[in-house]
């Protein structure tokens, strides 16, 4: 999700646009220790709270449900296992409480006795977060105790964690999870409250069967042979979004720059995020993408294509090129084919979207890359890497 869930059936979490009432944010450090990941989709451990040790060799797994990547964290004390999708395109923690209207799974704060809910001139502070598929979440701040597992078998404690209560929500969840883990730039996303000893670092590595990993801190440094990195930017409008400049995709041999084009740019001009699905390049360039698409796939045009996707009456994928995405910095992207392009049935579609929203590097092309960002540094790195069997 990011400056809006682009939740859709074809799913995409998308920039979100967040209201505060009355509240202003103070972030507390747990002064974490230099690296350690998350177990996203461990057996709880029965182990006392401790911080993890440097010593340990901690990782994190993550899960692939339809569209999306999902992580298990727990909150309250004493801890109750959640699940949610983990979203670089926002900065909010929700999940939703108890009491609620349309909700999943609900966490019932008055069962914690480390939840405190935020006052505002002597009333709830209240949030609205809104998607782009006009999905929302509304609810109240609180502070509560977020505890990430290890595998070392250590939790990671995160006291007086700020996150958002949900007691009315819209966002269709199709998978199982209950909420959203913000992970992007801002103040109240998982990263930043993890305090600065984290250096914003963190890596994850998408695969579309089994489990991942997601790490924080020193174990999400993505290096060794193959890694191509690109420059992150940071741009004011939208806010908190960890930017990428598109220099080029190359269809095949044939090179569509961005030079000449109203998309052309040298400070950012696409997010990456992993809450959308797809990837969305504005009309005017896509265009010239998919016209080159057009040149070398010659099979038969599939007439009813949804979301004006550009597909075909073929599960051959011989028939489509090899795509690669060029970004500064001297990252060259040579993409699978799954990561560009879906069969269903006999029919299979190019999974770039020409839209008139903000351009977006979705989760499917990133599939099968190791994938750090590296705030510091100002930079995302890249590493082609089996992800399904990267810690099996």
């Amino acid at each position: 999700m990011s400056p809006a869930i682009r939740m859709k059936s074809t799913a995409t979490l998308s920039i979100q646009i967040i209201t505060f009432f009355l509240f202003t944010a103070t972030l507390s450090s747990s002064s974490p220790p230099s690296g350690f990941s998350i177990d996203l989709f461990q057996r709880r451990s029965n182990s006392s709270s401790s911080r993890i040790s440097l010593g340990s060799s901690p990782y994190a797994d993550t899960i692939f449900a339809s569209f999306d990547y999902i992580m298990k964290l727990q909150i309250g004390t004493p801890p109750v296992e959640i699940e949610a999708f983990l979203d670089t395109g926002s900065d909010l923690i929700w999940t939703n409480c108890l009491p609620c209207t349309n909700c999943f799974k609900p966490f019932d704060p008055s069962k914690s006795s480390t939840y405190k809910e935020k006052t505002c001139n002597g009333s709830s502070c209240l949030y609205e977060i809104i998607y782009l598929d006009k999905s929302y979440s509304r609810g109240t701040f609180a502070t509560e105790t977020v505890t990430i597992q290890s595998t070392s078998g250590q939790p990671y404690v995160m006291p007086e964690t700020i996150i958002g209560c949900s007691h009315n929500s819209s966002v269709d969840f199709k998978a199982f999870p209950s909420g959203v883990v913000g992970l992007n730039w801002g103040p109240l996303s998982l990263v930043s409250q993890m305090g600065e000893d984290m250096l914003g670092l963190m890596s994850y590595c998408f695969s579309r069967k089994g489990t991942s990993k997601l790490n924080f801190g020193s174990n999400a440094i993505v290096s060794g042979n193959g890694t191509v990195s690109a420059n992150l930017f940071r741009k004011k409008e939208p806010p908190n979004m960890y930017y990428l400049n598109l220099d080029a995709v190359s269809v095949g041999k044939t090179r569509v720059e961005t030079l000449g084009t109203q998309f052309h740019a040298t400070n950012g001009n696409i997010i990456i995020d992993s809450g959308t699905t797809y990837t969305y390049l504005p009309e005017s360039y896509c265009n010239k993408v998919r016209t080159e698409v057009e040149n070398v796939v010659k099979a038969e045009r599939e007439a009813s294509s949804p979301d004006n996707m550009l597909c075909y009456k073929t599960s051959n994928m011989d028939f489509f090129p090899v795509i690669t995405m060029h970004f500064q910095g001297g990252a060259d992207l040579v993409l699978d084919k799954y990561n560009t392009f879906k069969t269903n049935g006999e029919v299979t579609c190019l999974m770039i979207i020409c839209d008139l929203l903000i351009p977006t590097f979705g989760n499917r092309g990133q599939n099968n890359f190791l994938v750090g960002y590296d705030p510091s540094s100002q930079l995302v790195s890249f590493k082609p890497t089996n992800c399904s069997a990267l810690w099996s």
